[in-house]
């Protein structure tokens, strides 16, 4: 089926490295009336990953996916098609594990509608959190992390069974691989404890406290496949008194890691984030 509004047509390839792929998927969006807004591509250990967007006035969806099948086929490669229409409400998936501060924020904020998308599911690497989603009516999947890339492939069926525009890593306690990531470039969203660069790891509030730090925050950021280095979105901090200790430190952190990781929604729903060069840059309210 047509339509007339203008659709943003995301095009990812993955696969073994050869010659000739970028050429053959840019062409097959010129005859196909596409204008291609931006190219990006990066080949790690002879693993090629290419991220395309294109703009269509008007497309058939059904034609569009079948013909980038068959060009999978004939590249031997995996092709990923995600069409953004403007007139639907966005998917977001959350991944957790065990802490719930974060995901409790975001099912309160969609909730109250102070976010305009659906939440379309959350994806746990443990169960513990099972209960959130099923007082908020939100599918829940539980995935096996005991083999690392199988749960993985696991996590991408379901992401691309449920049609997800934005994934939000909610303290998900597990690192993506870039067979992951570049599939989603800067539609992964991740809050870290600590202000990036600085403190990475699991343990960020441990090393503040004994490091005695004064001022303690956390970090919204793009995911990439350098751990911890993607594009920043937002920053909090707050001050540690001397009354402070890990307990105290982690408690006040974990609040504003919710409050941050939301405002990063916010931000993306609102289409007011664009990313140039490894940096983010925050564009005017419509």
């Amino acid at each position: 089926m047509k339509s007339d509004v203008k659709t943003i047509v995301e095009v990812t390839v993955i696969g073994k490295d050869r010659k000739g792929v970028v050429a053959d998927i840019t062409n097959f969006i010129f005859k196909n009336n596409g204008n291609i807004e931006q190219v990006n591509q990066n080949v790690v250990r002879e693993l090629f990953g290419m991220q395309l967007e294109a703009s269509f006035n008007h497309v058939n969806k059904e034609d569009l996916s079948s013909g980038l099948r068959q060009l999978a086929h004939k590249l031997n490669m995996e092709v990923k098609v995600h069409f953004q229409e403007p007139d639907r409400s966005r998917n977001v998936a959350i991944l957790v594990s065990k802490e719930p501060h974060c995901l409790t924020k975001l099912l309160e904020a969609k909730s109250k509608t102070e976010i305009d998308a659906n939440i379309a599911v959350i994806i746990g690497s443990e169960k513990t959190l099972e209960y959130m989603a099923k007082e908020f009516s939100v599918p829940f999947y539980h995935v096996d992390h005991t083999d690392h890339t199988m749960a993985e492939l696991e996590i991408l069926k379901i992401i691309e069974l449920h049609n997800i525009d934005l994934i939000l890593l909610g303290r998900y306690m597990r690192i993506l691989t870039p067979n992951f990531v570049w599939r989603y470039r800067n539609r992964i969203i991740n809050i870290h404890p600590s202000l990036l660069p600085a403190f990475p790891g699991a343990y960020a509030y441990v090393q503040a406290y004994e490091r005695g730090a004064k001022i303690v925050g956390c970090t919204a950021h793009f995911v990439t496949e350098d751990l911890d280095q993607g594009p920043i979105i937002c920053q909090k901090a707050f001050q540690v008194s001397p009354n402070d200790n890990v307990d105290t430190i982690r408690e006040r952190g974990q609040s504003l890691e919710a409050i941050t990781l939301l405002e990063a929604v916010k931000l993306y729903l609102e289409g007011r984030l664009e990313v140039n060069w490894g940096r983010v840059y925050l564009k005017d309210p419509k």
